[in-house]
């Protein structure tokens, strides 16, 4: 993995928890955490969207609403166990 990977897998990370954030009740993570969240959230929606039949093709910008559907699934999960 070339260092521009990593910073396009960081910037998108980044973007994706961001806005993930902002969808789920508004909740607010850092940099760091909005990173983390992202990230996840791909792997989550890499595993998730082709059951279901969805997919968006390539670019950066289908990588980040990708990575946005899969980090408010993460979040909303990680709500339900958290009131439970």
């Amino acid at each position: 993995m070339g260092i521009e990977s990593l910073l396009v897998m960081l910037f998108v990370g980044a973007v994706a928890g961001w806005l993930a954030g902002k969808l789920v009740a508004g909740y607010g993570y850092g940099l760091l955490g909005n990173i983390v969240i992202g990230i996840l959230g791909a792997v989550v929606a890499s595993f998730l969207l082709p059951q279901i039949g969805f997919g968006l093709g390539g670019g950066i910008l289908s990588a980040i609403i990708h990575s946005t559907i899969g980090a408010v699934i993460l979040l909303f999960v990680i709500r339900l166990i958290k009131r439970a």
